[in-house]
Parts: C-alpha cells; structure tokens; sequence
C-alpha cells in the first residue's frame, strides 16, 4: 500500500497530462481533491517542524498553523497543488516570479525548489512573520522577502486584517469586511517598479486583482505570465474588458485551461479556480 508521500507524487506525475479536467466540476477533479486532502492531513497536520518529501520539489518543512477559521492544511487544496504541478511543469521556462499575496510562503518555497529566483510580497505582519520562518527552515535563499502590499501606486494605505480568517484580509476597500477586524497601515508598491525583468506572477490580493492588472500596459503583459485569483463578479468584468482591448489571452482553470473568449467564461470567485493571463497562444502543461 503506498504511503501518502507517494500518493501525493503520483498525483504531482498526474496534473499536467490531466490538465483538461482542472475544472472543479469533473469527476477527476473531484476524486483527486478528496484523494490529496487526506493525504495531506497525514503528511502536515503535525505541530512540529517535520521533513515531508512532498512529490517532485523533494524535502518541504511546513509546520502547522492556524489563521483564524483556516489552518495551514488548507493551503494544500487541489487547486493549490495544480499551481504547484505548474511550477514544476514549467520550471525550465520561467526564471524570476513576484509572489503577490505570499501568506506563509508555500507558493514561494516552492517556485524557489522549482529554480526559480522569488521576490514575495505579504503585507500582514503575522503572516509576513510565518513566511520569514518557513523560508528559513526551507533553506529557501532565492526567496526575497518584503512585508509590502503591492498595488497600483506607492506609498501608504490601511490595511483591514479578519481575525476569524487571516487569509481573507485585505487592503481597505478591495472587498467586504465581517467580523471582528484590526486595521492598520501598511506600506505599498506599484506593481510597475518591480516588474521589470519579472516572467512569472502568481497573485492572490483578496479582491484587488483588478487595481493591479489594469495599471499594466500590454507591453508589460507581453513579457510576463499571471496566475491570479479573481475575487468578484466585478473584477472579473473590469479585468475582461482590459485585457481584450490590450488583444492579452486568457484561460480558465474552469474551462480546463481553455482560452476565454466571453465574459460569461470568466472566473468570479475562488471558488471558480485560477485565471492564467498570458500572451501565449495557449497554457503551457506538458514542458519538460
């Protein structure tokens, strides 16, 4: 009987050749989120720092830990692990990423593992904290660490953390607030000073995706690849409407990658997957 190390490199081996059915509504999907999910409970629900051999990226040490209503097992849904497959996948073929919305740093550790160089943005302060001690356990030196929100400008703006859930908080205004709440300032950089010499970006800003994007040119979406979540119905149409007049490609996770050519395709909500924002003709999956 295998063990869940080896279940989850099968899985890893599987997502690419599989990436026609990444939608959350086929029957692969399905059995594969239910497969990972209990393999990976046995793998990181420890509340010491353990070596995992965790599929292709080898040794990961990524203890327990709890935000609010969410816990760090959460970060390893199958949608997180398609990303992952991604980044292996495409590992020869990207050289520097901004990790946009970092949390506790797993997306950057393992685009680190996968070769790549890693400028990771986290603006919350608990969670910026995370991160610095699981790139240090993890060895992760071409991982640069910037407790700094990214937008479309510099400077200062106020942050609202949600204490029942720490991965939902946000910059003020990006999306509704419930619950109990701390605000504070936090410092702010524009997405166009640091995405020079940049070809892949993976964002996840809790409702401000549409900021970002739309303050790019299509000169500087020609030289990068995004992965993002869209957070709204909203942003979905603001973020449509700019990437078609720029003449940008984009694919749908729920399309099973494929390119979107309506509104009606776009993604609204996380739970609809990921967005890859491309000048490719189509998503990149079975690279060597």
């Amino acid at each position: 009987m295998q063990n869940s190390s080896e279940t989850i490199e099968k899985i890893f081996q599987a997502l690419p050749s599989l990436s026609p059915q990444h939608s959350a509504q086929t029957a692969i999907y399905q059995l594969l989120d239910n497969m990972a999910s209990s393999h990976i409970k046995a793998l990181f629900a420890g509340r010491n720092p353990t070596q995992i051999n965790f599929g292709p990226f080898g040794a990961l040490i990524f203890p327990y830990r709890q935000m609010g209503a969410i816990d760090s097992l959460d970060l390893f849904g199958l949608d997180e692990l398609i990303l992952f497959s991604f980044y292996w996948a495409n590992r020869h073929q990207y050289k520097r990423a901004l990790d946009i919305g970092a949390n506790i740093g797993l997306h950057s550790i393992l685009m680190s593992k996968a070769g790549l160089e890693v400028d990771s943005y986290e603006p919350d302060i608990t969670h910026f904290q995370m991160l610095q001690e699981n790139v240090h356990l993890n060895n992760a030196s071409t991982v640069r660490l910037h407790n700094s929100a990214i937008s479309n400008k510099s400077g200062e703006a106020q942050f609202i953390r949600v204490l029942g859930n720490t991965t939902s908080s946000h910059l003020a205004g990006s999306k509704n607030a419930y619950g109990e709440l701390e605000k504070y300032t936090v410092k702010v950089q524009d997405i166009g000073a640091v995405i020079s010499g940049i070809d892949l970006i993976k964002m996840d800003v809790e409702g401000h995706e549409a900021e970002i994007l739309l303050a790019l040119s299509k000169d500087q979406f020609q030289n990068v690849d995004i992965l993002v979540e869209i957070g709204s119905p909203q942003n979905a149409q603001r973020i449509f409407s700019h990437l078609t007049s720029l003449g940008i490609n984009m694919f749908a996770q729920k399309k099973g990658w494929g390119k979107i050519n309506k509104l009606e395709e776009m993604p609204t909500s996380y739970k609809d997957g990921t967005l890859f924002i491309s000048s490719k003709s189509s998503m990149p999956w079975n690279v060597k």
